[in-house]
């Protein structure tokens, strides 16, 4: 064991791979052209439309065409398709919206935005993703919306999260921002909610360039109201002399970035059968490793895999995870000790209740009638911090990346093995 640990780079060893693995790469010659294109019509007509153009319409209806069809509204970001989901639904403020225990922070964020109160809900056992049981747990006469994300590609329990919200008439935002063509019993995630919101930004799995979101909904009268809260409360879809109805901003996105989006909407389904080809080869891989464990979905559950979760089994191995984790980012493999970030209850804007200067609202509103000190233990969320690191990788990945990314676990594994 003490040859092959001063065999890791770690430790001075060579490491199995000594060049960067390749950047993603995942914006062609294909979006160049129709980016050109559509900027050679610019100069030819002299009229650059801001937004609700032509290709912006055209990619809301081939997005909504993709999930199996609806409405769809191209917006900004992946954050401000949070903020416009909520303020289609008019939630009443000081209400509470539960919502899984891992998301960006712009996932979260909306939410005391609008003067309403985020309830945390846990994971369920071995997920980032919350359950039926963890937001039934937090279900109060308080209770206006639920935001569930699915984390990492990985689909929630969607169907029966939402029989219990149905039950009790409560609306469902699905947070698709990591999950693009991830499907749940055969139907795609974002199909599920009343109403859904996806991030287009260039790290996700189809991008409309830099920055992006994307609303969705199968209900006419709440695509009209999201067309209304994305756009300053215009009067869109209500009688003639009608004025702006509500006070919120310009989160349209504009149709440069919709031409970029058709053409890597085009691309998503070969980029997620992409990254399930090289997570099913990495499986294949490492099966006979007892120290981690890749995720295997029961049927019914295809993630997209935004990124990998990686059981680490420290009763099986000489080291702890962080140790781990160490040795194999040293030996080239970009990964994570954890997903910290991901939680809210441990960043200092919610600590310290940062919204409204220093008011602590909406917490602290005397309107507000539940628990402003609540707190959210969340045992099964802290246990994955406890339990997984993550692999960040992309579909441009080929055979020799895939065949380090074993060499590496591999190497690791048999320097610290217990054995």
């Amino acid at each position: 064991m003490k040859d092959k640990l001063s065999e890791l780079a770690l430790h001075g060893g060579t490491p199995v791979r000594d060049t960067p693995f390749p950047p993603r790469a995942h914006i062609g010659i294909e979006e160049k052209e129709a980016a050109v294109a559509y900027l050679d019509q610019v100069l030819a007509t002299g009229t650059l439309r801001s937004y609700q153009g032509e290709e912006e319409e055209a990619y809301c209806a081939q997005f909504a065409d993709y999930l199996g069809g609806g409405y769809a509204d191209a917006v900004s970001s992946g954050s401000t398709a949070i903020y416009v989901a909520l303020l289609a639904l008019q939630l009443d403020a000081f209400s509470e919206v539960i919502i899984g225990p891992f998301t960006d922070p712009g996932g979260i964020m909306p939410i005391p935005l609008q003067c309403l109160i985020p309830m945390i809900a846990d994971a369920a056992p071995g997920s980032y993703n919350t359950g039926p049981e963890q937001i039934e747990a937090l279900i109060s006469p308080r209770t206006s919306a639920i935001i569930v994300p699915h984390i990492a590609g990985e689909p929630a329990d969607i169907g029966a999260i939402m029989e219990l919200a149905r039950a009790r008439g409560i609306p469902v935002i699905e947070d698709c921002a990591q999950s693009h063509g991830a499907r749940y019993k055969g139907q795609l995630l974002g199909s599920f909610g009343d109403i859904s919101a996806f991030s287009t930004m260039t790290g996700k799995h189809h991008s409309s360039g830099a920055q992006g979101g994307v609303v969705f909904t199968r209900d006419e009268q709440l695509y009209q109201s999201v067309r209304r809260m994305a756009d300053r409360g215009k009067p869109h879809f209500l009688p003639e002399g009608a004025t702006n109805m509500q006070a919120t901003l310009n989160f349209n996105q504009t149709d440069l970035a919709a031409v970029v989006g058709q053409v890597q909407l085009r691309k998503l389904p070969d980029l997620v059968e992409r990254r399930r080809a090289i997570v099913g080869q990495l499986i294949e891989g490492t099966a006979d490793l007892e120290m981690i464990t890749l995720p295997q979905y029961p049927p019914g559950m295809d993630s997209s895999f935004w990124f990998l979760p990686v059981a680490f089994h420290p009763e099986r191995a000489s080291c702890d995870k962080e140790t781990f984790c160490a040795s194999v980012r040293a030996e080239g493999l970009p990964v994570t000790d954890d997903y910290r970030t991901g939680l809210p209850q441990l960043q200092e804007w919610y600590t310290k209740r940062r919204v409204f200067g220093s008011s602590g609202y909406p917490w602290t509103s005397p309107l507000y009638k539940g628990d402003p000190d609540r707190d959210f233990p969340n045992p099964n969320a802290h246990a994955m911090l406890q339990s997984h690191f993550n692999m960040h990788f992309h579909e441009s990945w080929g055979v020799q990346e895939v065949d380090d990314i074993i060499a590496v676990f591999h190497k690791v594994a048999a320097a610290y093995s217990s054995g």
